[in-house]
């Protein structure tokens, strides 16, 4: 018998410690809802190893829980790897500037599969202007309601986004 792969989401941000483990944990809460787990994986990365090793940041972890959302008792904050590009179906960057460096780290036969985290939200469906439109907003210089900002952002185009893994999964 031959084991299949799930389809793997890869959330990226910078230093992999407040919007990609957001966004991730966001995603995973959807999989589960929709009894996606045996078929869908969810992991989050940076494009710099700044920040390698670190936990989820606080205020991330704060607004996550206000939002009802249960956070992993681990969190490794880390740069992508090319066992992770290998494994990846669908990458999900939270900006243009996090595209562009996550694009120069993968071989052209994964290029397809990156899409801005926000590009399936249905006003950004046939979108032609700037690509950093579509940039989720960067809680790290501000406060709480920053952070307020991301979550919402995050959680608005979660279900857009399982939709279409649901369809790419039929």
């Amino acid at each position: 018998m031959q084991d299949i792969q799930p389809f793997t989401i890869m959330t990226v941000c910078t230093g992999n410690i407040c919007r990609s483990p957001m966004a991730q944990i966001v995603l995973q809460d959807f999989v589960e809802q929709r009894g996606l787990t045996d078929q869908v994986r969810v992991l989050s990365s940076g494009v710099s190893s700044e920040e390698h090793g670190n936990p989820i940041d606080p205020r991330a972890r704060k607004v996550l829980v206000e939002h009802g959302f249960s956070l992993p008792g681990y969190h490794f904050a880390h740069k992508i790897t090319r066992d992770e590009i290998a494994q990846t179906d669908l990458f999900l960057p939270m900006t243009a500037s996090h595209m562009q460096a996550l694009l120069r780290q993968l071989p052209a036969q994964k290029r397809d599969a990156v899409h801005m985290y926000r590009s399936f939200m249905p006003q950004f469906a046939h979108y032609q202007g700037r690509q950093s439109d579509m940039d989720l907003a960067d809680p790290w210089y501000g406060g709480p309601h920053e952070f307020e900002v991301a979550i919402t952002q995050i959680e608005q185009a979660a279900p857009y986004i399982m939709d279409w893994v649901s369809q790419q999964l039929q």
